[in-house]
């Protein structure tokens, strides 16, 4: 079996940025504005006041206080609350391409490969454009790689899942080098006249090559040691979104057609599932939370890292351990525990070990365990 090595990573960022005020801004004078077209309504009792919502309870809540995104006028307008993204003709590179070919080309440089010497495109994000042609098989245009490509959703978990599947692919021969890009446009799915969720999400798309390592020649190598993948059945997050909804004559724009979850609920039964997967993960590989050095964890909530984190490591993690990129650039669902690894890795020394994982809807969970070279 050969041995896969990540060897490079990417990152795109959008040029617009909201921070929680700015959001708050847009979403109470929404509020102001729906509450004064039903005040009959509130005042007979018929209906409840909606509630302010405020850049205290946002970053107690979740550790948030800002996120880049695409398009930030149209999601502080409070006649909208959501990006406004003119559409493509289909011979112009569609926006999730675009994104990947810019992070993907930075890794690329990063890993001192040539595109056409990448054999496999894996594009693993939440939610893809469109149905078909691929996204992947775009990509695998734009950039001028060799091979095949082909798309992969897995939710917030997809960036993980995609690692494993290269890292197999590479392992058994059958490919020497392989690309996953995971360009999250999670603005485009995420409900802003939600009180409970319209400051988590933001968009940014991640990229990584892996390599056989006898063929890498980047200065900079982490062998991966093992991958460990879960699924588990839950309703807890879910966008009903999809293209049966035009012959279930179901509203395309009813709520459940974007993100929804039961927070409190996905907490309690998320944080101990990915535990354990780590956990057992490393004990797998005859290894115990107290080889870690790094833990790059899904960035969706800091209360959740924290703890996942404590039950892994037995202790209260530093911000070397478990650094927090979600301060700044919120939930980026997949491409989370990837900009944590992509910013938060220098400091590594040969021979030390860390843990990529991430996880969300499904429920799912993926846990990647590296050695720096």
């Amino acid at each position: 079996m050969n041995e896969a090595v990540i060897t490079g990573t990417g990152l795109y960022t959008p040029e617009h940025a909201i921070d929680n005020a700015a959001l708050v801004n847009a979403f109470n004078t929404w509020v102001d504005n729906e509450n004064a077209r039903h005040g009959d309504e509130i005042a007979r009792g018929e209906r409840e006041p909606l509630a302010h919502s405020s850049s205290e309870f946002i970053e107690k809540a979740s550790g948030i206080k800002s996120r880049y995104v695409l398009d930030a006028a149209g999601i502080l307008d409070p006649e909208r609350l959501r990006p406004q993204l003119p559409p493509r003709a289909n011979d112009e590179p569609s926006i999730q391409c675009e994104m990947a070919t810019s992070a993907a080309r930075q890794a690329l440089e990063n890993a001192r490969v040539d595109a056409k010497d990448i054999e496999l495109v894996i594009v693993a994000c939440s939610n893809l454009e469109r149905a078909y042609p691929a996204v992947a098989v775009e990509v695998q245009q734009a950039l001028g790689t060799s091979g095949y490509g082909f798309d992969m959703n897995v939710a917030c978990s997809s960036a993980t899942f995609a690692i494993e599947t290269a890292a197999n692919a590479i392992a058994s021969g059958r490919i020497k080098r392989a690309l996953v890009v995971n360009p999250e446009i999670c603005s485009a799915h995420l409900n802003f006249q939600d009180r409970d969720s319209h400051f988590i999400f933001g968009d940014a798309c991640t990229a990584v090559v892996l390599e056989n390592s006898a063929d890498a020649v980047a200065d900079e190598r982490f062998a991966i040691l093992g991958t460990r993948l879960i699924t588990q059945f839950s309703n807890a997050i879910r966008n009903n979104a999809g293209f049966l909804n035009r012959v279930t004559d179901s509203d395309p724009l009813a709520i459940d057609k974007l993100f929804v979850q039961e927070g409190r609920r996905v907490f309690r039964e998320v944080c101990p599932m990915v535990a354990q997967l780590i956990s057992e993960h490393l004990a797998s590989l005859e290894l115990s939370g107290s080889d870690l050095k790094t833990m790059w964890l899904h960035q969706a909530n800091r209360h959740m890292n924290d703890l996942i984190a404590r039950k892994v490591l037995g202790f209260e993690p530093s911000e070397a351990q478990a650094p927090i990129i979600l301060d700044r650039y919120a939930n980026t669902s997949s491409a989370g525990s990837i900009i944590a690894f992509h910013l938060h890795r220098s400091g590594l020394e040969k021979g030390d070990i860390g843990v990529i994982c991430s996880f969300g809807a499904g429920y799912s969970a993926g846990s990647v365990v590296v050695q720096r070279q």
